[in-house]
């Protein structure tokens, strides 16, 4: 008998990928025979992340058509060829579900398992909806949402399950005092100017308090060199500098106050791993998504929302000195954080996915 396929996409950045990730482990732990493949773009960044986790991937020639001014003029002939490219894949693997994460790659694959009646679903892991998950409202059954203010936009349809993270996440023990007050710095897999900026710019204002702090800073490849040099410049020493951090649940255990985007997969984490944050949404962000991702957590005092437009290397550097000098905060935040965290997302996912399939697992057999 043929092994059961499931078609997990979405992409454009790690955010659609990692709950991926998730959600496709998950599914294997229950039913070890699936064959699983992940599609997306054809983004260097998408390939190397799903290769290095050993799963197999597929990338489509799709880019965005929100958010890009002019240049969304030429990325509209791409949808259609990426369509038929998916058609012929559903009818060449005839997957059992096709699951759509979000991200633009995700709206070809999961319109072709509706035009093909294939199973589908999707998940919407930012407060409020993209606009690829909009468009694709009417033509799925289910939506999993990650926040419960989200449900209202799927009506019938949406079901709030929380966002899937990495099991790793999920097992970071709480936080405890240590010797270094630890900040983590990323600005997402592709990393982010503006954060490495700022953060560079912060430094002549922390300089008295150096030696208390321990940094890991992930810069994306383009920056590295620049950034490295400017914390050696300033005698900070006890610093880590990456590209790119695949190790990256280590990273949040050791931190004391984390320095992001607020990407849905980068607020997902902080919830899983219970860890404050100072968030700065990424301002041009499609529809300003992650403002309103930051706010969910912010509104409750779960998390710092520092706005583009207001962070200044002086308003960051005494955020960082207020946190390092009265940690009584990072406990309340820690305290709020609990009440976003739903119980085994991606537990629930998994058994959503095969509900759809209509089988159970023991029923599936290599025959």
């Amino acid at each position: 008998m043929k092994r059961p396929t499931i078609f997990i996409c979405g992409g454009g950045t790690g955010g659609h990928l990692y709950p991926a990730l998730a959600v496709g482990k998950k599914l294997r732990e229950k039913v070890p025979e699936l064959e699983i493949i992940f599609i997306g773009s054809q983004r260097a960044m998408e390939k190397e992340i799903i290769q290095h986790h050993g799963e197999k991937f597929i990338g489509l020639k799709i880019a965005g058509l929100r958010g890009k001014g002019a240049r969304a003029i030429l990325s509209i002939p791409l949808v259609p060829i990426a369509l038929i490219k998916s058609i012929y894949l559903i009818i060449k693997k005839r997957p059992r579900l096709v699951i759509g994460m979000g991200g633009y790659s995700s709206g070809p694959m999961t319109l072709a398992a509706w035009l093909l009646g294939r199973p589908r679903l999707i998940l919407e892991q930012n407060a409020r909806p993209g606009f690829t998950n909009r468009l694709l409202r009417p033509f799925v059954p289910k939506a999993v949402v990650a926040f419960q203010g989200t449900l209202s936009y799927f009506g019938h349809k949406g079901i709030c399950l929380g966002n899937p993270v990495r099991e790793e996440f999920n097992l970071i023990p709480p936080r405890q005092p240590h010797e270094f007050f630890t900040l983590l710095i990323f600005g997402g897999s592709q990393g982010s100017r503006f954060l490495n900026q700022l953060m560079v710019e912060v430094l002549a204002c922390l300089i008295r308090v150096k030696e208390k702090l321990r940094i890991f800073h992930q810069t994306g490849p383009k920056d590295l060199s620049w950034v490295e040099r400017a914390y050696r410049e300033q005698g900070f020493n006890r610093i880590t500098i990456a590209p790119y951090f695949f190790d990256m649940a280590s990273r949040f255990a050791a931190a004391d106050l984390i320095i992001c985007r607020a990407g849905a997969t980068s607020v997902a984490e902080i919830i899983a791993a219970q860890r404050p944050a100072v968030l700065i949404p990424f301002a041009q962000a499609a529809e300003n998504h992650q403002y309103w991702n930051a706010y969910e957590l912010a509104a409750s005092g779960a998390a710092d929302l520092l706005p583009e437009s207001e962070a200044t290397p002086q308003v960051l550097a005494d955020k960082i000195l207020s946190y390092l000098e009265e940690p009584h905060q990072l406990k309340l935040m820690e305290e709020r954080l609990s009440s976003f965290k739903l119980e085994k997302p991606e537990e629930k996912i998994a058994s959503l996915c095969l509900e759809l399939m209509k089988f159970e697992p023991r029923m599936v057999s290599l025959g």
